[in-house]
Formats: structure tokens, C-alpha cells, sequence
């Protein structure tokens, strides 16, 4: 009878390990992730101009702080800035294309290129590469 009863505690206090603990004292982990500005939204030209002229090179690269027209190994930034392969990369909204758009837009970059923002060079913090 005895070795019945001690069984049935040892028993007893073994299915303690499988049952669930309290969780009161447990500090919960907030996963909280920034998206840029038009993300979701139509990743087009004006939405790429919007972006550059908020840009500052002088200040670190982020989610809001970005080149759109930088590229990284052949690849543009989404809506964010994050570069295809990178974690939380979305493919943004593109809209239609044409020949006649693609041309104002190759105007565009030359004056750009021509004109660049002060503090845009390589490896400034505000800059991928």
C-alpha cells in the first residue's frame, strides 16, 4: 500500500513539469517596426521626389532618411529604403510605365547627377554605399 501511495505522489509531482507557469513576472518583447513614408501607397516619381527632398545626407540612413534614387548592387530601395534581400523588403506600388515618362524621368536623374545634394558622397551616414 505504501509503495502504491508514494507512486502516486511521485507521480503527482512529476506532471507539475507539463503544466503551464504564470506568466505575471514576464516582460513582454515589442517587435515595432518603422515602414517609410509611403509604403502601401504608389511608389512613383513624385512620391521619389517627395522623399529626396526630405532626405539629408548629413544625417543617419533610416526608414525615413533615404535616397530613393541611391542603388545597392544593381538594386533600388522600396517605399522604406530597404533594398531587395534585406529583411522587411515590400515591392512597392510601381505605377505604369511608358516611353515618354521614362525620358522626363532620365531628364530628372541628369539634373540630379549634375546637381547633387551637399554632403552626398560615399559613405556618408545618410548613404548605403
Amino acid at each position: 500500500m505504501f509503495s502504491k501511495t508514494l507512486a502516486i505522489i511521485a507521480l503527482a509531482t512529476s506532471a507539475s513539469a507539463f503544466a503551464p507557469t504564470q506568466f505575471a513576472g514576464r516582460a513582454t518583447t515589442r517587435m515595432f517596426f518603422d515602414f517609410g513614408e509611403y509604403d502601401g501607397k504608389m511608389w512613383d516619381s513624385v512620391a521619389k521626389n517627395d522623399v529626396y527632398n526630405k532626405w539629408d545626407p548629413n544625417q543617419p540612413r533610416s526608414t525615413r532618411n533615404f535616397n530613393p534614387y541611391e542603388t545597392f548592387e544593381g538594386n533600388s530601395p522600396d517605399a522604406s529604403g530597404i533594398y531587395p534581400g534585406e529583411p522587411r523588403y515590400k515591392d512597392p506600388i510601381r505605377p505604369d510605365m511608358n516611353f515618354q515618362v521614362m525620358m522626363a524621368e532620365r531628364a530628372e536623374a541628369e539634373q540630379r547627377a549634375a546637381s547633387p545634394k551637399p554632403g552626398d558622397a560615399p559613405g556618408a551616414p545618410g548613404c548605403k554605399n
